[in-house]
């Protein structure tokens, strides 16, 4: 097929709240959300891995739910709220969560952050008072190749820890 005679891709507008902001972005059909956020957005939290949804770097919540972003079309999260590592925490500064992960070593290059964190905060939201394998189990999708996961472990427990004592 020559150039001139290849289909063009066909291109639309969709809507999304983006860590609380309206972004109306030009899309093709088949741009996957991942790269509609770092490369129109630029929101480099979310990193492009693997593109086949193993290693969890491109992690983001659409709506209330945890979603790899390497998975979804852009046109099937037009008009959803869709909250990046950029925007986990709000405009607070870190959330307890990512403070501890940060005083406890947790990451190393960061390239594995996003679904770390969203993992973790998902598993406290549904177990609040977390068995280490409670917190094994909610990262097996999430690929880390620096740390060993040791400092992770111990940091969502200590989380864990320190909201029951507040209760």
């Amino acid at each position: 097929m020559s150039p001139s005679s290849e289909p063009t891709a066909q291109r639309r507008r969709i809507a999304l709240t983006v860590n609380g902001r309206q972004e109306n972005v030009e899309i093709t059909d088949g741009e996957l959300l991942v790269d509609v956020l770092r490369r129109r957005l630029r929101l480099r939290g979310t990193h492009a891995g693997c593109y086949n949804g193993d290693c969890g770097a491109c992690t983001v919540r659409v709506g209330e739910t945890i979603a790899k972003s390497c998975l979804l079309l852009a046109a099937s999260v037009d008009g959803d709220a869709i909250t990046t590592l950029e925007g986990f925490s709000g405009t607070e500064g870190l959330s307890e969560l990512q403070q501890v992960l940060w005083e406890r070593d947790a990451f190393q290059c960061g390239f594995c952050v996003a679904g770390h964190v969203f993992a973790l905060d998902d598993m406290l939201a549904r177990i609040p008072e977390p068995a280490e394998a409670d917190v094994r189990e909610a990262l097996i999708g999430n690929l880390c190749r620096c740390t060993g996961y040791v400092n992770l472990v111990g940091a969502v427990l200590e989380v864990a820890d320190r909201r029951r004592k507040r209760e």
